[in-house]
């Protein structure tokens, strides 16, 4: 866990307005339903009413740190990823952080950087992904499925968002992909889904994955209106060299790390957890994650 500045603001509060910690996989940032893993968000995945989660340990946390009980969340990843959680004392300086954030997107500066593990390499080892996403029902779940040309009125109504990622390759080996991802748009999934379009789902994704088949080697796009969720299947060449079963599979955590977040005077960043950097071992893949380049307008 680190404390970080006040991000630039010329609030007159302490240094300690802003607090940042590393959120391990599985771990809701709030309680109730919400959004699934893949994308950057200030209201980001709950788990099921009930379960632990970190908005309802921000008391404790509060009172452990010596912070002000108005403890609150600024910016977090999805329940089943893992990486940097943005905690903030001062409402008005959350307020100009969501600003400084909405103003680095439009300008092509995404504030938040990912990695991930892939299954599969990109044609090209820089670029971009753009499409609509909506939510849509897929069997029993309701699931975010991408809309390849969506209508302006679609749009205007809000029922499709056009959305954006750049990424970068930082490595590929047996089949395999560390790959760094900046979302310029915000959307439920959207890195999950982002990536199948890229045929190279995220290693761990159980939901989106089977959207990506293949037949003698070469991935295709399913439907992804008639491809339900189910356990992620992996080539033998990947599961060699992760040391498992494919009936191991499902056990396998989602491979998605929010590693740093640009603030307007300092870059928070959040080591990958120790089961992330095992993988990158084991595939032989990059362990120190140097961030590239970012997006271009």
């Amino acid at each position: 866990m680190r404390r970080s500045q006040d991000g630039g603001a010329q609030s007159g509060r302490p240094a300690r307005a802003l607090v940042a910690l590393s959120k391990p996989v599985g771990l809701p940032v709030a309680g109730g339903a919400g959004a699934g893993a893949g994308g950057l968000t200030s209201r980001p995945a709950a788990g099921s009413p009930g379960q632990l989660s970190l908005e309802a340990l921000l008391p404790q946390l509060s009172q452990r740190l010596a912070l002000s009980p108005e403890l609150h969340i600024v910016r977090a990843p999805g329940k089943e990823s893992s990486g940097l959680v943005l905690l903030s004392t001062c409402h008005a300086t959350t307020q100009r952080l969501q600003e400084f954030f909405v103003r680095a997107r439009r300008t092509g500066r995404p504030p938040a950087t990912y990695c991930a593990v892939t299954v599969g390499v990109p044609a090209d080892s820089q670029g971009e992904i753009r499409t609509g996403l909506k939510l849509a029902q897929v069997g029993d779940a309701r699931l975010v499925v991408p809309v390849a040309a969506p209508s302006q009125g679609s749009v205007a109504r809000k029922e499709v968002k056009k959305t954006r990622t750049c990424y970068t390759v930082l490595g590929s080996a047996h089949g395999c992909s560390l790959l760094q991802l900046q979302p310029v748009t915000a959307f439920s999934s959207q890195l999950l889904v982002h990536l199948t379009l890229l045929l190279c789902p995220a290693l761990g994704d159980h939901v989106y994955s089977p959207r990506v088949g293949a037949v003698l080697g070469q991935s295709f796009l399913l439907p992804a209106e008639s491809t339900p969720p189910c356990t992620q299947v992996l080539p033998k060449q990947v599961l060699d060299r992760l040391r498992l079963t494919q009936q191991q599979v499902h056990l396998l955590p989602l491979h998605l790390h929010l590693h740093q977040l640009q603030l307007p005077a300092v870059v928070l960043a959040a080591p990958p957890p120790p089961f992330f950097l095992r993988t990158l071992h084991c595939l032989g893949l990059p362990t120190h994650l140097e961030p590239q380049g970012g997006c271009r307008q």
